[in-house]
């Protein structure tokens, strides 16, 4: 199994302050939109997205939060082990407001399908949004694309996108693993 290196972690904090300067261009003050990291991947850039407008941007009051989609997924019952489940920490409601669901790699579709029924329960939102890290436009499964791409990889189905946070593997990067 060869791996090659895609981003390293001055190009993802590069496409960090991209992503975050296109929120602001579409959401401004943030006063009626809320972000929402898709768990557990997705979290580690919803977090990092938050701090950055936050801390380099000065929004204040942002609203944002963290959703599991274990038991809303597609292929929940048909795994040989049993998916376990994190935690879901949304505590306010996405009534009318604009919501952005954040993941860090967009590849079937399936996750934001599940993320979008899982939603329900926390409101009707005016408007839904997708940010990806990664967007492997060339394997949906169904019709999703997101509103905020980081970097559109082309790789074929044999490849896997891997992408490592300093929070949890030291280093920020993007790896493509041939099988």
């Amino acid at each position: 199994m060869s791996k090659k290196t895609l981003l390293n972690s001055k190009d993802i904090e590069i496409i960090l302050h991209r992503l975050a300067c296109q929120l602001i261009e579409n959401h401004n003050d943030f006063s009626n939109t809320v972000l929402i990291g898709l768990q557990p991947r997705g979290s580690y850039l919803a977090n990092r997205l938050t701090s950055l407008l936050q801390t380099d941007y000065n929004i204040k009051n942002l609203e944002s939060g963290l959703l599991d989609i274990t038991f809303y997924r597609d292929d929940f019952r048909r795994r040989d082990e049993p998916l376990a489940a994190t935690s879901t920490e949304i505590n306010f409601l996405i009534e009318d407001k604009k919501v952005v669901i954040i993941d860090d790699v967009l590849y079937s579709g399936r996750s934001v399908r599940s993320a979008l029924t899982a939603l329900q329960s926390y409101g009707r939102p005016k408007n839904i949004e997708l940010l990806v890290l990664i967007d492997r436009r060339f394997s949906r499964h169904l019709p999703i694309q997101p509103n905020y791409r980081g970097r559109q990889v082309d790789a074929i189905n044999e490849e896997k996108v891997l992408v490592t946070w300093k929070e949890t593997h030291k280093k920020d990067a993007v790896y493509i693993e041939q099988r």
